[in-house]
């Protein structure tokens, strides 16, 4: 299958031969769900911890002798019944939240948004993400260039626009996705509302539905396919 390449200025400069494995894969919504289940779990940091009768400090004398004081007796001030003991049945570090997916169904998975994206203009590969220079201005107007004439799920309001030319529409939600780390796109577009930029190393599922739009450069796809298409 073939996909248009964009430049910055949002005009087709061509076309790309994709592979369709990749970027026509049928969707499965029970497969992404559980792709996506499945990093989240991995990423749940496990903190909330409350000690035991045996992790409290202290507690390692008798507080009395066993009989003839006419009170119950006790082995240890640290006891769950005592105040400053330990906690029954409290949340502890050694949870584990983390799931199993195989490797095949997270990138499956991974596809089937890229395939949605493509087959619903919301993917745009474009010749070149590279910028001069830090210029935070530059990056917004290639992403308006994109939104006005790629990106068809993209609406300007117009209401807005006609008060002030500067303020456009708050609805941005767009992942930019490089072949390789670049400073300039990096700090170019981090103070972009509903901007996120990774490097191809990166791509997960997640970011991937998180985001409406995907542009991605076109050597990012070659190495994507490169990487995956086997």
């Amino acid at each position: 299958m073939k996909l248009n390449i964009y430049n910055q200025k949002g005009e087709v400069k061509g076309d790309m031969e994709v592979s369709a494995a990749i970027f026509g894969v049928k969707v499965n919504t029970v497969l992404i769900n559980e792709a996506v289940t499945a990093q989240l779990a991995n990423e749940r940091q496990v903190l909330a911890h409350t000690k035991t009768r045996s992790e409290v400090r202290g507690g390692g004398k008798k507080p009395w002798r066993q009989k003839g004081t006419g009170r119950a007796r006790a082995g240890s001030s640290r006891s769950p019944l005592w105040i400053g003991g330990g906690i029954i049945f409290g949340p502890n570090s050694d949870r584990n939240f983390s799931k199993k997916i195989n490797k095949q169904a997270k990138r499956k998975a991974m596809f089937m948004v890229l395939s949605d994206r493509a087959a619903n203009d919301g993917l745009a590969i474009i010749e070149k993400l590279s910028l001069e220079n830090y210029k935070t201005k530059v990056m917004d107007e290639v992403l308006n260039n994109l939104e006005a004439k790629v990106f068809k799920n993209f609406k300007i309001d117009e209401k807005k626009k006609a008060k002030n030319k500067q303020i456009r529409s708050t609805g941005r939600s767009i992942l930019l996705i490089n072949d390789a780390s670049d400073a300039k796109v990096i700090n170019s577009a981090r103070n972009l509302d509903g901007v996120k930029i990774i490097n191809l190393d990166n791509i997960n599922v997640v970011d991937l539905l998180n985001s409406r739009n995907i542009v991605i450069a076109d050597k990012a796809i070659e190495k994507l396919e490169s990487i995956y298409k086997k």
